[in-house]
């Protein structure tokens, strides 16, 4: 006979005891700690892209990492690079916001924030093609983390979308994923100053 595994006692979340709480807290740390495997499943199998771009949203996203580290970025901002598309196929029209929040617990506020933007940002590349102002970026002129954006874009981002570059293998960013997603969720860092 099979073990049955431990259960809460309730149905509803308002009829939960204090002892069902306690297990599902010590059940969350460990499915927690899970996410990094997780992320990057999903970068591996999942993220397929547009179709009609040199390369796909993986290859992409793989691209913008190797282009970091080679850059010497800090690890976190390696780690933000390969998943700062991963909302692509699930909100392809806020994939920016849908990955800065997955990263936001664990990366400096400047890096969340970079993430968080680039979408807009990169519109400069295109949006004057498709009847928006490829400046709208500019409102978003004079926050701190400004540059860094445009430079996001600019050096990693708008750039890997090359079938011939020479890119890491996912393998190199695993320890870097986990490791960041290892951190304190919520630091201080995470705090805008």
């Amino acid at each position: 006979m099979a073990e049955q595994l431990q259960k809460v006692s309730y149905q509803r979340m308002k009829d939960g005891t204090e002892a069902d709480y306690a297990f599902m807290a010590e059940n969350a740390v460990a499915y927690q700690q899970l996410t990094p495997g997780r992320l990057l499943t999903y970068v591996d199998t999942v993220l397929e892209g547009i179709p009609g771009e040199h390369v796909d949203t993986r290859e992409h996203s793989l691209q913008s990492a190797t282009r970091a580290f080679r850059d010497g970025a800090n690890e976190e901002m390696v780690v933000a690079a390969l998943l700062h598309d991963i909302g692509v196929p699930f909100a392809p029209d806020n994939h920016d916001q849908f990955a800065g929040e997955i990263i936001r617990p664990y990366v400096g506020w400047d890096t969340y924030w970079v993430v968080r933007h680039h979408g807009l940002f990169q519109g400069y590349y295109y949006f004057h093609y498709v009847g928006k102002d490829r400046n709208a970026r500019d409102k978003y002129r004079g926050h701190p983390a400004f540059q860094q954006c445009v430079d996001f874009c600019e050096k990693w981002d708008q750039e890997s979308f090359d079938p011939d570059y020479d890119t890491m293998p996912l393998s190199a960013f695993e320890p870097m994923v986990h490791r960041v997603f290892a951190r304190e969720p919520w630091a201080e860092r995470t705090k805008q100053p």
